[in-house]
């Protein structure tokens, strides 16, 4: 595993063509995710869900969702499909609950907390969801691809697929899941380039 931070960070390049000898263990994949989840969420609901694609009958689902990014699809290790859960707000009481039983806060306050944010997720518009899912979704998205380059994984995430249909496919209310993202995983098979970026100076304000 590399710790090293500017190679986690800054040597982190989208990959799209894999080894296709590498397989990851769902030990593995699980220890990762473990750590994905620590990424930041609004009021810690946590709406992120994670779908592993690894089989070969899974692949075979996936690869008419992503006509542009089926080369991914079929010669990464695994390709994670992460959705927002619209109803991530039936967790609050569990969550917060733990948070209770280690000390993390005092049961008041959990009651307190639970009180100001269940009402106001329960009665968000289905937009203002969709907006708070997808936003906590990508930080965990961005969080995954880290984590991976520490084992010593590549990625690469794709942004193009099926949206109305991937859900379905793959076995999961669509109402309730909104697709945010699949990331590709696995190693690359062939020598990694830089890219371009703009100027920090280019892009920052100070005021």
């Amino acid at each position: 595993m590399n710790n090293n931070f500017d190679d986690i960070v800054f040597n982190r390049h989208s990959i799209k063509v894999f080894d296709e000898n590498i397989k990851i263990g769902h030990e593995e994949m699980l220890e990762m995710i473990t750590k994905t989840t620590k990424a930041p969420s609004s009021v810690n609901m946590q709406p992120w869900r994670f779908v592993v694609v690894d089989s070969e009958k899974g692949k075979d689902t996936l690869r008419p969702l992503i006509r542009f990014n089926t080369r991914q699809n079929d010669t990464s290790a695994a390709m994670v499909v992460i959705f927002g859960d619209m109803q991530c707000y039936e967790k609050g009481e569990q969550i917060y609950s733990q948070a209770v039983q280690e000390g993390i806060m005092p049961e008041s306050v959990k009651d307190e907390l639970l009180g100001l944010f269940m009402p106001f997720y329960q009665n968000a518009s289905k937009q203002k969801m969709n907006d708070i899912v997808k936003i906590d979704s990508s930080l965990a998205a961005m969080q995954f691809m880290l984590v991976a380059r520490s084992h010593g994984y590549d990625t690469n995430p794709i942004g193009g697929f099926e949206e109305d249909q991937i859900a379905e496919a793959l076995g999961l209310d669509k109402e309730r899941y909104v697709p945010v993202i699949i990331i590709a995983i696995g190693k690359a098979n062939y020598e990694t380039h830089g890219s371009v970026r703009l100027d920090a100076k280019e892009v920052t304000q100070f005021i």
